[in-house]
């Protein structure tokens, strides 16, 4: 099992020294303003030799995993494998009995609450949306946007242009600019999707955690959010948990898989299918 090394060594590998112009690394660093969030060794998220326990079961067991900043990075696994548990520990909702869990090289997320850890940076969409259903999707856009910045004095302050510019941008990138005054409760179950989505990026984050995106959506919808999903990558990193495989394969560059708390495989989409013990515990082929 490889272990990550912390601190990191202040050289910086060779393979993050000189970005190609079209690396997610070299895009991500131009959206990440200097001081917010240090990624200068190329990698946005470390967990390294993560326990936990309920109550004698190990949900995760000696987990390690690096996520390269900008990186879009797909994790699979049967059911209890460690999955929620994982993002529960990233997102400060379980807090580990042992292991390194770090967000860019100074934030350490053991040290850190829910709260605190969201307005770091990191968002998390569970598998069920989360909107406001009575109101509009512009007007959830405009919440999200506000979320964590006093809401009760700005909900009603008149939006600046550039706000509402940016709301249209959204609105184009979740493809629901035709419906932004429709009341969200009435949108199809992609399209709340895609709305929830949109909220967690009004609030800017870097690091994105999803967690089966795709349950529950038509064909069309899965092909639309696979796009959503790449366009996103390189600007945003994004740790998708998902168990619906053809939509893995249409977004996957590197698939890190799961088995009883631990990663049994990691690698390109071709590498893990082929490996025998994912076969063995998850493919079953």
């Amino acid at each position: 099992m490889t272990t990550w090394m912390w601190p990191p060594p202040v050289e910086i590998p060779p393979r993050h020294r000189q970005p190609a112009a079209d690396d997610p690394v070299s895009s991500y660093s131009q959206v990440v303003k200097p001081g917010q969030l240090d990624v200068t060794h190329g990698v946005v998220l470390y967990l390294d030799n993560i326990s936990v326990s309920f109550d004698g079961f190990k949900a995760l067991n000696n987990l390690s995993l690096a996520i390269d900043a900008g990186e879009l990075r797909c994790v699979i696994g049967p059911n209890g494998a460690g999955k929620t548990t994982m993002m529960d520990v990233i997102t400060g909702k379980t807090r580990p009995d042992s292991g390194t869990a770090f967000f860019g090289q100074t934030i350490d997320l053991k040290q850190y609450s829910e709260v605190q850890i969201a307005q770091a940076g990191i968002g998390r969409k569970f598998q069920k949306p989360t909107i406001f259903e009575h109101h509009t999707v512009f007007e959830n856009l405009e919440l999200a946007m506000k979320a964590g910045k006093r809401v009760v004095k700005t909900l009603f302050a008149r939006l600046t242009s550039e706000q509402r510019d940016r709301i249209a941008e959204m609105l184009k990138l979740i493809r629901l600019t035709d419906s932004e005054q429709r009341v969200a409760g009435l949108l199809s179950h992609g399209q709340k999707q895609w709305l929830e989505i949109g909220m967690l990026l009004m609030q800017e984050p870097k690091l994105l955690l999803l967690d089966e995106p795709v349950a529950g959506m038509s064909d069309d919808e899965t092909e639309r959010t696979a796009e959503l999903f790449l366009t996103l990558a390189g600007k945003h990193s994004l740790v998708v948990v998902e168990h619906d495989m053809a939509f893995v394969e249409k977004i996957a560059r590197k698939v890190t898989v799961l088995h009883e708390g631990s990663v049994i495989a990691e690698g390109a989409m071709e590498h893990v299918q082929n490996d025998p013990r994912v076969i063995e515990v998850y493919l079953g082929r």
